[in-house]
């Protein structure tokens, strides 16, 4: 069975460690724990690796953020990945710092990269692991501050955090989206 994780993010070095690229942290951290490489192709970078069985294919786009759905159905439609084997890993101001919330589907929650792939693959019908970033800005100031690099202090609670993201990856490719929204949407509140 072949599962498609997207991590989005924006590409550059200026969106490195942004609140807004936590996607992008989440699938370099799990490229990391199986010692595996993002290489340059189609759309952006993959990675990917075996586990118990089952081959993950992880995508971080070259398109930004807004232009995220070009190259989630380009790779599952090359490696032929079925719209239930799709993760999609986002920020999310709704939710406070730190809070991981694992969803079957859904509509965008107003981020326009989750709205670019709804439009691209014709459905809201996909998983998605929404990661909160908070919502200590300003009126006026969201692009800033979801732009804006993790704090010392956020760093403290966001690492563990994607520790446990890393983990919900391989219980949704192990286990399906129902019983891993039950183990750990409970466990990460």
């Amino acid at each position: 069975m072949k599962y498609l994780v997207a991590g989005l993010g924006n590409i550059g070095p200026e969106y490195e460690r942004t609140r807004h690229n936590i996607g992008f942290m989440v699938v370099d951290r799990l490229a990391e724990k199986r010692e595996v490489i993002f290489s340059p192709a189609r759309y952006g970078d993959m990675a990917s690796f075996r586990h118990k069985g089952r081959s993950f294919f992880m995508l971080k786009p070259s398109t930004f953020m807004n232009r995220s759905g070009r190259p989630v159905l380009y790779w599952m439609n090359k490696e032929k990945i079925p719209l239930e084997n799709l993760l999609v890993i986002t920020d999310d101001v709704a939710l406070p710092t730190g809070t991981l919330r694992l969803r079957p589907k859904g509509g965008p929650g107003g981020h326009n990269g989750l709205s670019d792939i709804i439009d691209s693959l014709g459905t809201s019908n996909f998983a998605r692991l929404r990661f909160g970033i908070g919502d200590d800005y300003p009126r006026g100031f969201q692009s800033q501050y979801v732009l804006g690099k993790w704090t010392p202090e956020e760093m403290e609670l966001v690492g563990p955090k994607i520790e446990t993201c890393c983990e919900m990856v391989l219980s949704f490719g192990l286990q399906g989206v129902a019983r891993t929204m039950n183990e750990f949407n409970r466990r990460v509140e």
